[in-house]
């Protein structure tokens, strides 16, 4: 189906529904003309009227300025909500009466009504975009502003049915892809930036990369998210390899398919999860197209570590990170930390060391108020049944990286013998699935001492100018 051709059909119905309406309900110069129309559109008009009404309601959204929207948000909010003496009056029926009948009652009386309003709303072509588009200006609102929090709940339980896993669309993105929407994966990467259509074409043409992406018929051309994959012989401990421009021949059959990014597009879609259904559906994907794949993971980043590791150093908890372990990451406070730890080599193992461990105590011990990790990325994986397989010393060694979690990188292996397991397993109780590599290094005793390099083996010169706490681990580094 021609689906431009579709909207176009429909905007002329709406026009020429708009034209039948009485011009009182769209007079511009009303200031509070928004609130008119949707009054008007939960006035239960015909459907042809409820279209034109919702298309000038939209539009005068789109034109309207911050003030404007908040008095529509609080209109939303006063007004839209289910009458208390109709929920009552439901409420002691079916208590009377516990049947069909007054439970359907209850359940009417206590629906929001800004559920039908958005309803309503939706009707006018092209509506699902732009109702995304206002759930994203709700959520930069504060939530300890009155009512918003009720909106965005119906919007969200709206939304999760709209965009149910059954009317998403998986497509493979390539260098045919038309243009329009190889710009939109340029401008919605979020983990990895692409640096301009070469490195796109680096990321999409070769036989061992591929893009998957899911979308939506009411959101024409609109990625909502997508997944970049490298195809590899082992499992990867470091992104830039990944993303170089210069790469040696492709495995003519690869056995590890390498989840290296993953970018929601859609911000008024947050809260609601496409990424698991995306991974399933891509596994299976590649399966179909080459048996040799045996093993799937994630190259993924550790975007709060950084934010979490200042939090405990200036927490002064020993029983984290003790004082030695606080001198040994001073080193960090100096740009030129990672060339120093290169050339130190296997010199530099107490700062790595002390590094691995503080990260897996923050995968297998940091919770949030809800028991669960406090790593984003890590809520994700090992809420799909993914088993957190290795942290990664300068793996990702970007100034993004570098910023946000000191370099580290972590693989999140996806066993589909042990994926609805781990899930469980992390549903009921928030259980973090590990490798016993990582479990080992959390039960390693923490405050152990490094042993220091045999005598007669010279730490490299550190350089005259690096800072004091450069110097400071040039001193732990040679105990």
């Amino acid at each position: 189906m021609n689906v431009s051709f579709l909207q176009e059909m429909m905007n002329t119905l709406a026009e020429q529904s708009r034209a039948l309406l009485p011009k009182s309900l769209f007079g511009a110069d009303d200031k509070d003309s928004i609130e008119v129309l949707a009054r008007a559109l939960m006035s239960g008009r015909g459907e042809a009227s409820g279209v034109a009404i919702a298309r000038q309601l939209l539009n005068r959204l789109k034109s309207a300025g911050a003030d404007e929207r908040r008095r529509f948000f609080a209109y939303l909010a006063e007004e839209l909500q289910p009458d208390p003496e109709q929920v009552r009056d439901a409420a002691e029926d079916y208590i009377a009466h516990p049947e069909e009948r007054t439970l359907k009652a209850l359940q009417d009386a206590t629906e929001s009504p800004r559920r039908e309003f958005f309803r309503r709303l939706n009707l006018a072509p092209g509506a699902t975009a732009e109702i995304v588009a206002l759930r994203h200006d709700l959520l930069r609102l504060s939530k300890s502003e009155p009512g918003i929090s009720a909106i965005d709940g119906d919007l969200e339980h709206l939304l999760q049915t709209w965009f149910n896993r059954g009317f998403l669309v998986l497509r493979r993105i390539d260098w045919q892809t038309p243009a329009a929407i190889l710009e939109k994966i340029i401008a919605y990467e979020a983990v990895h930036e692409i640096k301009g259509w070469d490195d796109l074409r680096r990321r999409l043409d070769p036989t061992d990369r591929r893009c998957f992406a899911f979308f939506h018929p009411s959101l024409v051309d609109e990625p909502l998210i997508f997944v970049e994959v490298a195809l590899a012989s082992e499992v990867p401990d470091a992104i830039e390899p990944l993303l170089e421009a210069r790469r040696g021949p492709a495995d003519p059959a690869p056995t590890t398919a390498v989840f290296y990014s993953i970018s929601n597009c859609q911000e008024g879609l947050k809260g609601i999860s496409f990424g698991n259904f995306l991974l399933k559906q891509v596994v299976e994907e590649l399966v179909r197209e080459l048996p040799s794949l045996k093993t799937f993971v994630t190259l993924s980043p550790v975007p709060h570590f950084a934010r979490w590791l200042d939090r405990a150093i200036a927490s002064g908890d020993a029983t984290v990170v003790t004082p030695q372990e606080r001198e040994i990451l001073g080193v960090l406070r100096d740009p030129r930390w990672v060339e120093v730890a290169r050339d130190l080599g296997p010199q530099a193992a107490p700062l790595k060391t002390t590094l691995l461990q503080l990260a897996t105590h923050y995968f297998l011990l940091a919770k949030s108020s809800d028991l669960r990790p406090v790593d984003p990325v890590a809520r994700f994986h090992l809420g799909n049944g993914a088993r957190l397989e290795r942290i990664n010393w300068l793996a990702d060694t970007s100034e993004k990286g570098l910023r946000e979690a000191h370099g580290l990188m972590v693989n999140y292996r996806y066993e589909p013998a042990e994926i609805e397991k781990n899930h469980e397993a992390y549903a009921a109780d928030g259980t973090v699935a590990a490798a016993r590599s990582i479990r080992a290094l959390l039960k390693a005793p923490a405050k152990q001492k490094v042993l220091a390099p045999p005598a007669g083996e010279a730490i490299p010169a550190l350089g005259r100018s690096l800072n004091t706490n450069v110097r400071k681990g040039k001193d732990l580094l040679r105990r």
